[in-house]
C-alpha cells in the first residue's frame, strides 16, 4: 500500500510484492488511530518523510485476493489485518512498528498455466503469510525494514508441478536526509531478498532473489524528485519453460516524478 512518493527505491521489493502484485486489489478495509497518532502520521507525510504512510494503528479487512483487473476466483475473500504503533523518543526521533498478516486461498487463472505443467484440480493454493515492519524516520539517518513468512502456490521445477510451499524474504533500506534551504538530499542504500513463488505470473514462478540498490533522490522543491539508482542483481526465476534461468547484471537507472 504504499505509494512511490514514499518510497525512496524505484521498485517495490520482490519480497512483499510478490503478495499482492503492484500492491492493489479490490476489498474494504477498516482503520482506525487515536487522535494524537493520526497527527503524527499527518505530520510524517507532509513533512516528506519515507515509511509506511498514513494507514491508522489498526487496520482488519477482507479483499477478493485475485489482485487487481482480475475476476474473482472461488467466491471467498482473503482476511488482513495490520497492528502498528508509532511514537516519538526524547530526542525527537521517530520510531515505528508493525505487524500484518493474511490469509486466504488462491486460485490460478486458467490462463496463467502452461499447458504441460501440473496442477490441484480446483487449482485452488492456501495463501497465507506474516510480516513484520520497523521504521526508523530519517532525522537525519533512517532505517526501512520488512520481512515476511508464509506459504503459497510455487512451480516445483523437479516435478514440474505447481505446489504449496513455504516462502521467506525482506529488505532494509539505509537513508540519510540533507536540506540545504528548500531542497532536500536522501542518499539510499537498500538490499532485499526473496525465495518463494510469485503467485501472479506464469505457473507461480519460483523465485530466489538478491539484490543491492545505492541511489539518491533530489528533491528541488516538494512537487518534483529526481531519483539516480545503480542495481546489482542476481535473479533465479523458473516457470515450465524457462526452468534454470539464472540471469545476473548492473544497471543504472534514473526517474523524474511530479508530486500533486
Amino acid at each position: 500500500m504504499q505509494s512511490s512518493q514514499n518510497r525512496l527505491p524505484l521498485d517495490r521489493n520482490d519480497a512483499l510484492n510478490s503478495a499482492v502484485s503492484n500492491e492493489r486489489d479490490l476489498g474494504l478495509v477498516f482503520y482506525w488511530a487515536p487522535e494524537r497518532k493520526r497527527k503524527l502520521f499527518s505530520s510524517l507525510v507532509r513533512d516528506g518523510f519515507k515509511g509506511s504512510g498514513d494507514y491508522g494503528v489498526f487496520a482488519l479487512g477482507a479483499y477478493n485476493g485475485q489482485v487487481a483487473n482480475k475476476p474473482e476466483g472461488n467466491q471467498a475473500p482473503h482476511i488482513v489485518s495490520r497492528v502498528t504503533w508509532p511514537f516519538e523518543l526524547a530526542n525527537g526521533q521517530i520510531i515505528e512498528t508493525s505487524l500484518q498478516a493474511y490469509k486466504g486461498d488462491w486460485v490460478i487463472p486458467s490462463d496463467q498455466l502452461s499447458k504441460e505443467v501440473r496442477y490441484v484440480a480446483d487449482r485452488s493454493y492456501a495463501d497465507e503469510r506474516v510480516a513484520a515492519t520497523l521504521v526508523l524516520y530519517s532525522k537525519p539517518f533512517g532505517i526501512l525494514a520488512e520481512y515476511n513468512l508464509g506459504r503459497g502456490p510455487q512451480f516445483n521445477p523437479a516435478t514440474d508441478s505447481i505446489e504449496t510451499r513455504d516462502l521467506k524474504g525482506g529488505f532494509v533500506t539505509l537513508s540519510y536526509m540533507l536540506k540545504k534551504d528548500k531542497q532536500v538530499f536522501i542518499p539510499f542504500a537498500r538490499y532485499h531478498h526473496y525465495e518463494g513463488g510469485k503467485k501472479h505470473e506464469l505457473d507461480a514462478r519460483s523465485y530466489d532473489v538478491t539484490e543491492t540498490e545505492i541511489g539518491v533522490e533530489w528533491q528541488p522543491s516538494k512537487n518534483f524528485e529526481l531519483v539516480a539508482m545503480y542495481t546489482i542483481s542476481s535473479r533465479r526465476f523458473e516457470d515450465f519453460a524457462k526452468q534454470d534461468n539464472l540471469q545476473e547484471g548492473q544497471l543504472l537507472r534514473l526517474q523524474a516524478q511530479l508530486n500533486f
